[in-house]
């Protein structure tokens, strides 16, 4: 009956206010109104409250401590949200426990990490970035919200769009790599994926930016570390992509774990009111980061859990993510004086706003659908699209005397690496709903060419024990004993495929290295193989760009798979034997050494970029400062020529184009690529910045010409006050197939 009760109350507050005959906002304004009217403080608070799972909701509820204490606010209206709740069983079980027992009834939101995959499992975010096909990005976030929506969640924590020049920190997996245009075009692709055109539909979930801001950039690499940037760096490079997802209509940020210019940024005013819901007019909610609230204190910001609860509040971080804080203290700082309380008004307003737009108000349980979550899990449609995801990700670094692709019969082939058998590593690192051991692997996906007679041997073992998200990874430093065996093989074989690089867990969140080498034995292994027979593929499976400088200059094919998800293996093998051919272009510089890190293309003149005869000039005494590979960079099994390259202006306005031909023998797939330099202006501008791309198919013999306009938009740049201005004068316009081999017109606007 109570659960009748409180559906009749919503549904007769939602007819009241849907009949007043304004528009959408006026209803959904009046009806948050009319709802926080009714609430008392501490249900407010409550909405801004967020537990992680706890208990198996649908087994005996506890009978004490803490979590019997969160059981009971649950059911008294004191918790907004939950994450880490999954299975439209449980989920149900759990909103039903707020929805049937609390005063107002009032739904929770069900949030998880839902990052490059559900059950399905896409490439992570780095390799999707690398295929720079923004359909297919957003396709792989619909998938991936398809399957969440039917296990009952409806918010996942991403996309994350931090830009980061730094391999050592290990969350650049998860992002779309360096450079603020392609990372934007990006973000904005993935929030339309998990969004879509109807968030209340139940096969859409609400997006969370994150992290809000400058995470990306943190010191020496180190997650949860310092950050410390300009502010021109701030405007230009670090808030592009997240305002391109306010844009795109993103209903939730999510701020994050460093401090920026001394202030943790859960505490930052400046970012959260200022520039998100102020100059950008964010009207959803922004969470904190697991116990960020908390971290204030260690931070050495906040004297005590009592004022990191105020400061995070004043600030602007409407829900407390796992720190409790909110729920311990916000009602006695408004009774102090230390919060008003329109900042907790505000704040439940907004939460209550994103589940009005999921339309929980109209049906707290429209995603628990237990029928649908096991006819669309997994499905061969996702799968396919999986395939093809990874596919696109997949970037050819080297291929000489085209190598590539591998006949398809009469070869002896030897298969080498720990790598290459796991069904577990392909998956990469946010995989929490995942089915453990559930990708192919790339023996599986080579099995299907039945052609060649394969051999296999494992080399020397990557890593030793467990392999758990919440653990690291022991790698083997000492036992060498399958070398020996792998050089046997080698010998015995016509070509050798070595499937090296780092396992999925070793790349992701608090997974920072100081060396961007291949981890472990595996550097004395591949040089092994090479001189018993150096005709190795080396097949880099890796969530971060590593120094591969020795293979670069001795293996004479080389193709970088990242964590390419469910479906790994068969994406490899098709790109091997010639099925597929590759497109993907970096998006992330890959270094020579690790000393050049950061590197990335879009770095600024200096005042001393050359110097031909003196010693006095931006360099190292000990290598070139080239990169190994440069952003944008990828091969393909067919030749593109760039000519005919047409500059001209009016009123500000740049047009631009160019004729691409492919003068190969295979059909291809190439991404032209547009970049600018502003060589005078008021804030010193990078010596080239990407502004636009086209992802095209060309027949092999085929020409295609290619057309981009540039505006005072593309043009211009934000000064130090975080105005976006455009100054006229001198621009090159660079045009070619990446960041450094570019066909270059200057003119003057």
């Amino acid at each position: 009956m109570r659960i009748l009760f409180f559906s009749c109350l919503f549904v007769l507050l939602y007819n009241t206010t849907f009949s007043q005959g304004t528009d959408a906002s006026s209803k959904e304004n009046q009806f948050i109104s009319d709802l926080i009217s009714k609430m008392t403080i501490e249900e407010k608070v409550g909405q801004m409250t967020q537990y992680t799972g706890f208990f198996d909701i649908t087994g005996p509820a506890p009978i004490s401590g803490d979590n019997r204490r969160k059981y009971d606010d649950i059911k008294n209206g004191r918790v907004g949200s939950m994450l880490n709740v999954k299975g439209a069983d449980q989920v149900r079980a759990m909103q039903k426990l707020a929805v049937e027992n609390s005063r107002l009834g009032i739904p929770m939101i069900f949030g998880y990490d839902v990052i490059h995959g559900y059950k399905t499992i896409s490439p992570i975010p780095l390799a999707e970035a690398a295929s720079w096909d923004l359909q297919a990005i957003q396709r792989s976030a619909r998938v991936a919200a398809t399957e969440a929506t039917a296990a009952g969640l409806n918010w996942t924590f991403a996309p994350m769009v931090d830009i980061s020049r730094d391999a050592r920190w290990g969350r650049v997996m998860e992002g779309a790599g360096e450079d603020p245009y392609l990372g934007s075009r990006i973000a904005a692709a993935r929030v339309q994926g998990f969004q879509g055109d109807d968030l209340s539909a139940n096969y859409t979930l609400a997006a969370c930016t994150k992290h809000f801001a400058a995470y990306g950039f943190v010191e020496s690499g180190k997650d949860y570390n310092t950050a410390d940037i300009g502010t021109s760096t701030l405007y230009n490079v670090v808030l592009p992509p997240f305002k391109a997802t306010v844009d795109a209509g993103v209903m939730t940020f999510m701020n994050s774990f460093n401090e920026l210019n001394g202030i943790p940024a859960t505490a930052d005013k400046f970012l959260q009111r200022n520039v998100l819901k102020g100059d950008w007019g964010f009207d959803g909610f922004v969470v904190s980061d697991w116990g960020s609230i908390d971290e204030l204190v260690i931070h050495g910001y906040a004297q005590d859990e009592e004022h990191a609860a105020q400061y995070a509040a004043n600030a602007g971080s409407d829900m407390d993510m796992e720190s409790h804080a909110y729920k311990e203290y916000l009602v006695s700082l408004i009774e102090k004086g230390r919060v008003d309380i329109s900042v907790v008004d505000e704040a439940a307003s907004r939460i209550l706003r994103v589940k009005y737009r999921l339309g929980l108000f109209d049906d707290p349980y429209r995603y628990c659908d237990e029928t649908r979550e096991r006819e669309i899990t997994m499905s061969k449609e996702n799968k396919d699209a999986a395939l093809d995801m990874a596919r696109k990700s997949i970037v050819l670094l080297k291929n000489d005397k085209s190598f590539l692709p591998i006949s398809k019969s009469g070869k002896k082939i030897a298969i080498i690496g720990h790598l290459a058998d796991s069904e577990s590593s392909p998956l990469g690192n946010w995989i929490l709903a995942a089915d453990d051991n559930s990708a192919v692997s790339l023996l599986e996906g080579i099995s299907k060419y039945d052609g060649n007679e394969y051999s296999y041997t494992q080399g020397v073992r990557l890593y030793e024990g467990r392999e758990k998200f919440i653990y690291e990874l022991k790698i083997n430093t000492e036992d060498r004993s399958g070398i020996e065996q792998a050089v046997k093989l080698a010998k015995e074989s016509d070509i050798v495929i070595m499937n090296l690089g780092e396992h999925g867990f070793m790349s992701g969140e608090a997974r920072s290295r100081a060396t961007l080498s291949l981890p472990g034995l595996q550097q004395e292994l591949l040089e092994a193989v090479y001189e018993a027979n150096p005709n190795v593929v080396l097949v880099l499976q890796t969530g971060r760009p590593l120094t591969i400088t020795w293979a670069d200059d001795h293996v004479p094919a080389i193709i970088n798979a990242w964590q390419l998800g469910t479906e790994s293996g068969h994406a490899i093998a098709q790109v091997l034997f010639g099925d597929y051919n590759p497109s993907g272009k970096l998006p992330m510089t890959f270094p020579s050494s690790i000393g050049q890190v950061p590197i990335y293309y879009n770095h600024k003149n200096t005042g001393r970029p050359y110097n031909a005869d003196l010693v006095f000039w931006s360099h190292y005494i000990d290598q070139t400062n080239a990169p190994l590979y440069p952003f944008g960079f990828g091969l393909s099994y067919t030749s593109f020529k760039y000519e005919n390259l047409i500059v001209s202006s009016s009123q500000n306005t740049v047009e631009v184009s160019i004729t691409v031909t492919n003068t190969g023998n295979y059909d291809g797939e190439e991404v032209v690529q547009i970049y600018i330099r502003d060589h005078h202006s008021s804030v010193v501008r990078p010596i080239k910045e990407l502004k636009g791309f086209e992802k095209l198919a060309i027949k092999k013999g085929e020409s295609k010409t290619v057309k981009f306009q540039l505006s005072e938009k593309e043009l211009g740049f934000f000064n130090n006050q975080g105005k976006y201005i455009f100054e006229p004068g001198k621009f090159s316009i660079m045009v070619g197939p990446n960041s450094t081999d570019l066909m270059e017109q200057v003119i003057e606007l």
